[in-house]
């Protein structure tokens, strides 16, 4: 919540205990908005850019690899794109809502359960840059995707409860193991 009405439950003990295990490989994606939100933390004007300051960071915090949710934003809308076509020449359920924002996930299946299958079947980004992570990156990197700890930090209180969710696990293991949000990594 940008305005500070909604406050987080803070994870950084979770993530501070991850740094800390040797048996651990921890990696970290950042959604765009989180470069330009950072730099108010340390008092700097709204919006200043702190990409470079935050990578830098977050590697002298002891994150194993920094990346950028942008990518697997773009796996997103390309799923999400595929899933429209498929939709439309099949005659499956229109329109197609993107399942982005776990928020609006939750508030259709409490109180517009009708939308549901209207929802896309793809993962937010964040859930699809986890799952991506725990499959191929891991196997590449030849890591056991239980030993590969995955942070996302998003601007949105409602990644906690997404990261969570029991089907958000593509290797068995949860996608991501914790979401944090920028005050959190601020205070990191």
């Amino acid at each position: 919540c940008p305005t500070g009405a909604l406050v987080e439950k803070d994870d950084t003990d979770k993530v501070w205990a991850a740094l800390n295990d040797p048996t651990k490989k921890v990696i970290v994606n950042t959604a765009p908005s989180i470069r330009a939100t950072l730099g108010e933390c340390f008092g700097m004007p709204v919006g200043t850019n702190v990409e470079g300051k935050m990578v830098a960071a977050l590697r002298k915090l002891g994150f194993d690899g920094v990346f950028d949710t942008d990518f697997s934003a773009d796996l997103t809308i390309i799923e999400e794109a595929n899933e429209l076509v498929e939709r439309i020449k099949n005659g499956g359920k229109l329109p197609l809502i993107t399942s982005c924002s776990p928020g609006w996930v939750k508030f259709c299946e409490h109180y517009y359960p009708d939308f549901i299958e209207n929802l896309s079947s793809c993962k937010s980004p964040q859930q699809m840059f986890g799952a991506v992570a725990k499959t191929w990156y891991a196997e590449k990197e030849g890591i056991d995707p239980k030993d590969l700890f995955v942070v996302s930090i998003m601007p949105c209180t409602a990644k906690k409860f997404e990261c969570g969710r029991e089907d958000q696990a593509a290797a068995g293991v949860p996608d991501v193991d914790v979401a944090l949000t920028t005050r959190e990594l601020g205070r990191m």
